[in-house]
Order: C-alpha cells, then sequence, then structure tokens
C-alpha cells in the first residue's frame, strides 16, 4: 500500500525538482528513520526546493532558517517576551517548532547557535525560560554547507556533525538535466502546483513498517566489521589507509547504518536487507565521521576513498 504512495511521492516531486533522485532518496531514508540530514554542495543546486516541495508532498510545516553571524539563539528556539497587559511573561516559540527544518548554511553562525540546534535535533524538546517543550513529530534538521565559502565561516564541531545521520554531497546535474532546468525555469511565469500524498499518520505507519524490514546476523556483523575497520585499520590489511585515519566513526554510524538499510530496503519494496543497502549507504553515512590528519590532507586523500578501500576489502560473513 505505502509503496505505491511513495512512488507517488517521489513522482510529484519529480514535477518539480529535477535529476536530484539520490537527494530524494536520502531525504526518505531521513524522514523515515528519524535521521537529520547534513547536505553539502554549491548554491543554486535546488536544496531548498527540494526540501519545500517535499514538505508540501507530505503535507508536513516547514520552516526554513537561514543561518548568519548575528543570529541568537532565542532566534532559533523563542523566548521570552514581557507583555504589559497581563503584567506577565509569554513564550514565543521560534522556528525551530516545526516537523521539517532547513538549517541554511549551518556553519555561517556561531557556535552558540549551533548548539541550541544540535541540542534540539538529539533532544527533540526545547527549553524556554523555566518550560519544557517537546517538538512536534516527526521533527527532521536538514542543514546545508556550503564547501566553496570558507571565509567568516564557523566548522561543525566533530562531536556537533556526529548528530547527523548522513552527510550528503549535492553535485551539478549533467547537461540534459541542465536544459531541462533551464527551459522550464526560463518561463517567467513558471509556477508549479503539487498535491499532498502523505500526511503524519501515514509517516508513523511506514516509520513501523521500515523497523520491521529483517536484516540477518550476517549483515549485522558486516555493518561491525565495517565500523571497526576505521577503527583498527591495521586488523583487516588496510596498512595504507591506517596513516590517514586518526579517529574512527562513532557507535551512531553503526545505529544509523543498520536503519538506514532498513529504510532503503523498504524504499526498493523490500522486507529485507541485501548487503549492496549497506554498500550503497555507507560513504554518505561514515564520509563526516572518519576524522583524517594532517598526511592525509598533505596528499589529497579523502574519506570517501578510504570508505572505498574498506567497502573492498571487508568481506561479508
Amino acid at each position: 500500500m505505502y509503496i505505491e504512495k511513495i512512488k507517488e511521492v517521489l513522482d510529484e516531486m519529480g514535477k518539480v525538482v529535477v535529476g536530484q533522485d539520490k537527494l530524494l532518496n536520502r531525504l526518505l531514508i531521513g524522514l523515515f528513520t528519524g535521521g537529520h540530514i547534513l547536505l553539502e554542495g554549491v548554491p543554486g543546486l535546488a536544496k531548498t526546493l527540494t526540501i519545500n516541495v517535499m514538505a508540501k508532498v507530505l503535507h508536513l510545516d516547514f520552516k526554513r532558517i537561514q543561518f548568519t553571524p548575528d543570529l541568537l539563539p532565542a532566534d532559533l528556539i523563542g523566548t521570552m517576551i514581557y507583555k504589559p497587559k497581563i503584567g506577565d511573561y509569554e513564550v514565543k516559540k521560534g522556528p525551530i517548532f516545526s516537523n521539517l527544518i532547513l538549517a541554511d548554511e549551518v556553519n555561517r553562525s556561531p557556535a552558540k547557535v549551533q548548539s541550541a540546534l544540535l541540542e534540539a535535533m538529539q533532544e527533540k524538546q526545547v527549553t524556554i525560560g523555566d518550560e519544557t517543550f517537546l517538538l512536534d513529530r516527526p521533527f527532521v534538521v536538514l542543514a546545508t554547507q556550503n564547501p566553496v565559502e570558507q571565509e567568516g565561516t564557523y566548522p561543525l564541531p566533530e562531536a556537533q556533525i556526529d548528530r547527523f545521520m548522513m552527510k550528503v554531497y549535492v553535485d551539478y546535474l549533467d547537461k540534459a538535466k541542465e536544459l531541462e532546468v533551464m527551459r522550464r525555469m526560463s518561463d517567467i511565469n513558471y509556477e508549479y502546483k503539487i498535491r499532498a500524498i502523505l500526511n503524519k499518520e501515514d509517516i508513523f505507519a511506514i516509520q513501523d513498517n521500515v523497523n520491521k524490514v529483517n536484516i540477518s546476523d550476517t549483515l549485522e556483523r558486516y555493518i561491525i566489521e565495517l565500523v571497526f575497520a576505521t577503527r583498527r585499520p591495521l586488523d583487516y590489511g588496510l596498512r595504507e589507509e591506517a596513516r590517514y585515519i586518526q579517529f574512527g566513526v562513532s557507535p551512531r554510524a553503526t545505529i544509523y547504518l543498520n536503519r538506514a538499510a532498513k529504510a532503503l530496503a523498504y524504499l526498493e519494496g523490500r522486507d529485507y536487507v541485501l548487503p549492496e543497502d549497506i554498500k550503497e549507504l555507507a560513504p554518505d553515512i561514515m564520509n563526516h565521521r572518519i576524522l583524517l590528519n594532517y598526511e592525509a590532507e598533505a596528499d589529497g586523500v579523502r574519506t570517501t576513498t578510504i570508505i572505498d578501500s574498506i567497502l573492498r576489502k571487508v568481506a561479508i560473513g
């Protein structure tokens, strides 16, 4: 039942968003597993448009927050406002109280604002004054980073970036897709109309179905082996890679790889996980969790290269 609905969701979004199939897939995986997504890509690749359209198709509340150096935590979570008429303070909730949050250029705000966002992501609640408020479910943060401009930015610390389920690189479109975008958007009067396909109850039901997807003991152990290969590369014959890894991935990688593999299998119409599901998602889940040393930077080695080597050398079973 829901598999057909999900196909309708993708078709409906495809009427507006061109050539971002991987991005759409990863956003749905995050939504159906309660995982937050960090998107990295140059400006103009329809990241904001994609998330806005997804919110409408799924009938969810959506807020976009532009992170700037002068942003304050209160601008994000809300604050107490004095009301002279009642002679008391009243809570003014911030934009964090929504289902889908687009934190645009999250690395442009100082640490205290990033910390307020990441606390809400982790705890699913916000404290304003003496009151604590639970955030509405589902609650997913989709944060963007611009990899080109680094001047005037505040990079997320490794411990905080670890709270994102996946870091997804959004790349340029191919020629045919970009031609399609140009033709569509060159019409000054272009307007898109989309309909809502799913609602919150449907999303909760899909989350329950994803949770029931089977993953074998062999594949669970395979996830553990992949994770430990980042921490003890020499034990897996990864001598060259061991030179460059300063710290391996955290236990969150283990949990998220399991959850995401189940969600990917479900989106593919299966009730069981295949090794290919794990291999496909490992780069997105591990790339921001492996910390490389200065030697890797000097030699131009990236985390994606390390992950490719691990996937080639670590055997299943």
